[in-house]
């Protein structure tokens, strides 16, 4: 008899040890567990910080970039590296409702219970759209998703190989300690230069807003305080009355270079899209004909990042000189002004493109529309 309850205690244990392993998300697949690769644990010892300590994940539509900030031992959030986007879609903005293609913008919070390692686009996590800013403007939609496969239908696809790394890292700051890591999400770099062309956008009020979020963080190295008010994002001050400080006058510095430059005569755009855009770099890929497996919508990408002149540059004339009769030039911008950082490494990642084998995943019938498909089981609350 005490045999027989051992066996039975023994295989309780096991279960009991396979839910634990499997946590609140489901059975955890073996591409969930892959370690951090040791190229980017390195990048994290340069910066005197690792794998368990808390995490920022940063993501900008126009550049098609997504950054990782991790906190350091001087308790301040440092840049880490940037992951390239290989698809979004929608248009430069928030998300409003379900099924506009929208991938957000604003500050999430990703906790355990939105990691998802059944994801039929190989490893994924949910953004936490809706939050209360969202909520209070009447924006609807679930299921906004950073994962892998390069098709998005409002998240931001990555290849399988960024999203198993990007799943990694949060993976790990998540069982360090931290009870859900901030998403901050922007349509372009918050610069000047990007905030005085982009000044006559129907969007700007809301980008201020992100402007001084953006700003608080990169001066500060804090992660964000923010909630809502009065349908508008509210940043805490810092308790640290030195960075508070320096918070304000980075800001200010910032907005004063804006209007310096509206006042030199900074031509106003606003982008448009057929339907999202991806990172120069797997658009130069497309181009010599990679695969890099189900692309949503291909076409669309051929009409993304056209700037619209609704304000022409100013042009001024020398001392001394008549001003030109001759009527103003236009700005050319290019649709990805930002030159990218040296941690992208495109050459490392590009031969991996090629051995997967990436498919259209089978219809989920219940899912919201707008909504990538997934095991909607895995990521119940």
């Amino acid at each position: 008899m005490s045999s027989m309850r051992t066996r039975v205690q023994a295989a309780l244990l096991a279960v009991a040890a396979l839910a634990f392993l499997a946590g609140p998300v489901g059975a955890q697949t073996a591409r969930s567990l892959a370690p951090i690769p040791d190229a980017t644990l390195e990048l994290m010892r340069v910066k005197q910080t690792d794998a368990a300590a808390p995490l920022v994940i940063r993501t900008f539509k126009k550049e098609a970039e997504l950054e990782i900030w991790k906190l350091n031992a001087a308790g301040r959030y440092v840049y880490i590296k940037t992951f390239p986007i290989c698809r979004w879609s929608g248009q430069l903005g928030p998300k409003l409702h379900a099924g506009d293609r929208q991938t957000p913008e604003g500050f999430y919070a990703v906790g355990p219970r939105q990691m998802n390692p059944n994801s039929h686009y190989y490893l994924s996590f949910d953004t936490g759209f809706p939050n209360a800013y969202d909520r209070a403007q009447g924006a609807t939609g679930s299921a906004v998703m950073v994962h892998g496969t390069c098709s998005s239908m409002g998240c931001f696809a990555m290849t399988d190989r960024q999203a198993g790394e990007i799943f990694a890292i949060a993976r790990d700051a998540l069982k360090g300690g931290q009870k859900a890591f901030q998403m901050q999400a922007y349509p372009f770099h918050m610069t000047p230069e990007n905030m005085a062309v982009y000044r006559a956008d129907p969007n700007i009020g809301f980008w201020n807003q992100l402007k001084e979020g953006s700003d608080r963080f990169e001066s500060t190295g804090e992660i964000l305080d923010v909630s809502a008010s009065a349908k508008r994002y509210v940043f805490a001050p810092s308790q640290d009355p030195e960075r508070e400080r320096a918070a304000a006058s980075f800001h200010q510095a910032q907005l004063d270079k804006i209007a310096a430059l509206i006042a030199q005569g900074s031509a106003a755009i606003r982008t448009t899209y057929s339907d999202g855009g991806q990172n120069a770099i797997f658009a130069a890929m497309m181009r010599k004909g990679v695969s890099l497996g189900t692309v949503s919508r291909p076409e669309a990408l051929a009409y993304a990042g056209i700037d619209v002149t609704l304000l022409p540059a100013r042009r001024h004339p020398r001392p001394g000189m008549v001003a030109a009769v001759a009527p103003p030039k236009t700005e050319t911008l290019r649709v990805h002004a930002t030159s990218l950082p040296e941690t992208i490494d495109p050459v490392a990642m590009a031969p991996s493109l090629l051995h997967y084998s990436l498919y259209k995943p089978p219809a989920v019938p219940g899912l919201i529309a707008g909504a990538m498909p997934m095991r909607v089981a895995a990521l119940a609350n």
